[in-house]
């Protein structure tokens, strides 16, 4: 899938993004051989009840069996997106190394592999 397609795909998830606190809305979108999965960031009064946009992505494929992905484009229109240390965990536990991770805020994009944003992930 291209990354135009992606990142339109990404701006209109975006719009069910749930972020009263924080007020940065967050889309991710996982590309995979034949489907694509969006997920938007689901703030929590609890901060830390919070799911950013990656896991929700990660975590809705998975519960639909999906597993074959090969890259991710994380959106935000109000920042640089980078994916926090437990989404580049998380994202290690489903896929490779050389998973591809794009990050745009619409203007500007940045690409990295999963082994760039996680040199040293905890695998059991």
């Amino acid at each position: 899938m291209k990354t135009a397609e992606m990142l339109r795909l990404a701006k209109e998830a975006v719009k069910n993004s749930y972020s009263p606190y924080s007020k940065v809305k967050i889309a991710a979108v996982l590309a995979g051989e034949n489907c694509t999965v969006t997920g938007v960031n689901v703030e929590n009064a609890s901060y830390g009840l919070t799911v950013c946009a990656e896991r929700v992505a990660v975590f809705k494929a998975i519960s639909e069996g999906r597993k074959n992905f090969y890259k991710m484009l994380i959106y935000s229109p109000d920042v640089m997106p980078y994916p926090c240390g437990a989404c580049r965990q998380v994202l290690s536990e489903f896929f490779p190394e050389d998973f591809e991770v794009i990050v745009t805020n619409g203007k500007e994009e940045e690409r990295f592999t999963l082994g760039d944003l996680l040199p040293f992930n905890f695998k059991l």
